[in-house]
């Protein structure tokens, strides 16, 4: 379960703005909630935003003059990229506008197991190949001591980049990135792709117009999947992207969306995050970066199809690899159910592939609502890790507390990677528990919802209304709504139990709601129950005929008080890992007999159940979440019932005797300490 923040919109300045604008009232509401209460402020969201002059940004003339005088000379330029797909794109982008012009070029992307950005190996074999200047995208700002190598080598570099800079840059001709203090470009978010976009537009005598219509397609791609804010140029640059990609004429992305299962009647930016990023970037986790920059640079529709079926193939070995290592782990966990108590969990495995451990940190976030912290243990003594956090955790600060035992790392509040000797993570780990323990109350994952909405909004004009507010992505999100005391009328099974669609009448409402990868049995939701929703919105279309749909978010039972609920969680974790805890509190959990008796009755009419479940099924005022998870180990201990901690799943046992539920060992200990 997640905490709902919900937001609140000014109906007031709805009606207000309503009588200056036609936009619809609920995308109104929206816009409000997320803070767009001044009418000029919301005019400027809605206006297409003007890619601005290229030479805005900080030396951007002088990397112009520099490519333009390599051009001129017929020296060997190579354009030096990343192994993600926004570095991926932006190779592609520059490198196929330099070979339009009759440059001399090349182009070069570090695999995975080199690390990220410039290392003295690669700038060695350039310069054995008679590279002449270096330009390099989505990456170079912190280059500084590879910089230096490249001039040593009688070379020269060129950097554009778009993360934040440090206090030195490295020695170059120019150093574009909008980050720099210096720089006085107002816009500051472009992706690596992006910056590479406006390079070409520099090199063409600033015409950004010709840019976006020859390489919008791809640069939304990179702009997508780099997860920068979709405001400003980015949304202009994502929505004219979307445009040209419905009928690009590039043969390895048509292909790829074809191959990917991509609507184009219906290509968003949700196509790309979900449906065509993950395949570019399989091409740098599992094989070579080099294949996906083919694909995009085919100019042969029969070379894109190699290509592009070589991506799909390595995608299909990351889904394997990462469902393998989610395996390993929940299996971990049911043998060491321990871990969970832990406010960050931290787990090591050998071999977990590095290019996926990511992923599947951010799989166990969502799942466990708790920070992750994965670690790939290598055979040179030497291990990868990769962190996800939630908002208020701050996993960068975590690291540095851990700092001095770690040979690298970097991040920022939500996410982190680190490299750590092996003998050390034990260390680690410690390290990491005790930065925790400083929270007095853990910050717990979030579902941000933008507004109550009620049943009367739930029309088909306000939520097709919606659609004037994609692209959706970073800092526009697709909006989320709250839904309090709907019905539930019906449960139904979809593709074999794999999916749920709950029937809802919600006041004068009604609506389909779809639960993806989950069964009716884990839904939590009963045909007559009263819950509350966090759910997307779209409409549907069967037969010509338009309806309301739903995607949940999240449910659970209405009016459950959510502050009782994780003080509760989190006593619970405190209680097993033996910290100290108020006596009065202590009483309170202790459970009487009868409510053993009542816990037990109910665990009866379920063939398996979570605690989350039984809990909100349970709802009494002396019936605390604590207390329910001790009469839970109760069972458990005196093999009454059977706990899988992975999916947080009781089930009773056949009774085979009489069973003194009082001499269960939490039991003992909780008195003990009382």
């Amino acid at each position: 379960m997640k905490k709902w923040k919900i937001n609140q919109a000014d109906e007031g300045k709805v009606r207000e703005f309503s009588r200056k604008c036609d936009l619809a009232p609920l995308t109104l509401k929206v816009m409000l909630s997320r803070g767009y209460d001044d009418f000029d402020k919301l005019v400027d969201f809605f206006k297409t935003a003007e890619i601005a002059d290229p030479f805005s940004i900080k030396d951007m003339d002088k990397a112009a003059a520099a490519v333009n005088r390599a051009i001129d000379d017929y020296e060997l330029i190579c354009v030096y990229g990343d192994y993600d797909c926004d570095g991926v794109t932006a190779t592609s982008i520059l490198f196929s506008y330099l070979q339009n012009i009759g440059a001399n070029v090349m182009y070069y992307i570090p695999e995975r197991e080199e690390g990220y950005g410039m290392n003295i190996a690669a700038i060695d074999s350039l310069a054995e190949q008679g590279v002449k200047l270096i330009v390099t995208v989505d990456n170079g700002i912190s280059a500084i001591h590879e910089a230096d190598h490249i001039y040593d080598l009688g070379m020269k570099l060129v950097v554009t980049d778009h993360h934040q800079p440090l206090d030195t840059l490295p020695k170059a001709e120019a150093v574009v990135d909008p980050h720099r203090h210096d720089c006085p470009s107002e816009y500051k978010d472009l992706a690596g792709a992006g910056v590479a976009l406006k390079l070409c537009a520099a090199l063409n005598d600033g015409d950004i117009e010709t840019m976006i219509e020859q390489y919008s397609d791809i640069c939304s791609l990179g702009t997508v999947a780099d997860i920068v804010p979709l405001t400003g140029e980015n949304r202009t640059i994502v929505k004219q992207g979307l445009l040209y990609m419905k009928n690009t004429e590039n043969p390895g992305l048509d292909y790829l969306m074809e191959k990917a299962g991509v609507r184009r009647e219906e290509l968003s930016s949700g196509s790309i995050g979900f449906q065509l990023a993950p395949r570019i970037n399989a091409s740098g986790r599992f094989g070579s970066p080099i294949t996906a920059v083919k694909a995009l640079l085919a100019e042969d529709p029969d070379e894109a199809v190699i290509y592009v079926d070589e991506l799909i193939k390595l995608n299909d070995t990351r889904r394997s690899t990462e469902s393998d290592i989610t395996k390993a782990i929940m299996h971990y966990i049911d043998s060491h159910p321990e871990t969970l108590y832990r406010r960050v969990l931290v787990l090591a495995g050998n071999g977990w592939h590095h290019g996926v451990i990511g992923i599947v940190a951010a799989r166990l976030l969502e799942k466990y609502s708790k920070p992750v912290i994965l670690i790939s243990i290598g055979k040179d003594g030497f291990a990868r890790g990769s962190a996800r956090s939630v908002k208020g955790f701050n996993i960068f600060e975590c690291l540095c507390y851990a700092g001095d035992l770690l040979d690298h790392f970097g991040g920022h509040e939500c996410a982190g990677g680190l490299t750590i000797e092996t003998k050390k993570i034990p260390e680690f780990s410690k390290r990491v528990f005790e930065f925790a323990a400083k929270f007095d109350i853990m910050p717990a994952a979030t579902v941000d919802c933008d507004l109550l909405i009620k049943p009367e909004d739930i029309t088909l004009d306000n939520i097709k209304g919606l659609k004037t507010l994609e692209p959706f992505g970073a800092e526009n999100p697709d909006p989320v709504f709250a839904i309090a005391g709907a019905r539930v009328d019906n449960v139904i099974a979809l593709s074999q139990g794999k999916h749920t669609k709950l029937d809802i009448k919600y006041g004068t409402a009604s609506f389909s709601a779809l639960m993806f990868g989950t069964s009716p049995e884990e839904s939590g939701a009963k045909t007559g129950d009263i819950i509350d929703l966090a759910v997307r919105l779209d409409i549907n279309v069967y037969n010509n005929r338009e309806s309301v749909s739903a995607k949940v978010v999240d449910l659970r039972p209405h009016g459950l008080n959510q502050d009782r609920y994780f003080n509760a969680k989190d006593c619970y974790e405190k209680f097993k890992l033996g910290e100290e805890l108020p006596k009065p509190f202590l009483q309170k959990i202790y459970p009487e007999r009868s409510e053993l008796v009542a816990v037990y009755k109910a665990l009866g009419g379920f063939k398996k159940i979570t605690s989350d479940e039984l809990y909100m099924r349970l709802r009494s005022k002396e019936l605390n979440y604590c207390k329910l998870r001790i009469i839970i180990d109760a069972f458990v201990q005196t093999g009454l019932a059977v706990y899988t901690a992975s999916d947080d799943r009781i089930s009773l046992l056949p009774v085979t005797g009489k069973v003194d539920l009082m001499s269960a060992q939490v039991l003992t200990d909780l008195k003990n300490m009382m």
